[in-house]
């Protein structure tokens, strides 16, 4: 797998990362989720994983050719819109050696590939089951 840097959020010494890959996939490196209570919101497949990202990682996706950044609707593989203004992003855990080997991953984060066309779709506007979904509160 080959590996287009196309942006990263550092904040002091956080490093989440989003790459584009030759496989018309994404690459998003971000911090591994320990906490229970999102945990139990979360169902995830074997084989799969979710990382914890900034909201603004997706900004980036402008280096890959695409007008904007801005994810607009929340579904799958973006499943959680956090309190604290964070993505949960669930997807294949990359298990690939040569792709590991050309990022700098501390022990606190992994990385998730996802289709490109899965978060590209949700660059666009929502429709109203998505508006619906946004207007209930949180349990």
């Amino acid at each position: 797998m080959k590996l287009r840097f196309l942006g990263k959020n550092s904040k002091q010494g956080d490093c989440p990362t989003l790459y584009a890959t030759d496989r018309d996939t994404y690459l998003v490196q971000g911090w591994k989720i320990f906490a229970n209570d999102l945990l139990t919101q979360l169902d995830i497949p074997v084989g799969q994983t979710a990382v914890e990202v900034p909201t603004e990682l997706f900004e980036f996706l402008t280096e890959d050719g695409l007008p904007i950044g801005e994810i607009r609707r929340l579904e799958d593989p973006i499943m959680v819109l956090t309190p604290s203004g964070t993505f949960v992003v669930q997807g294949l855990e990359v298990t690939d050696s040569e792709a590991l080997a050309e990022m700098e991953i501390p022990d606190y984060e992994t990385v998730v590939e996802v289709p490109k066309a899965a978060i590209t779709a949700l660059l666009e506007e929502p429709r109203e089951a998505d508006l619906q979904r946004r207007a209930q509160p949180a349990l």
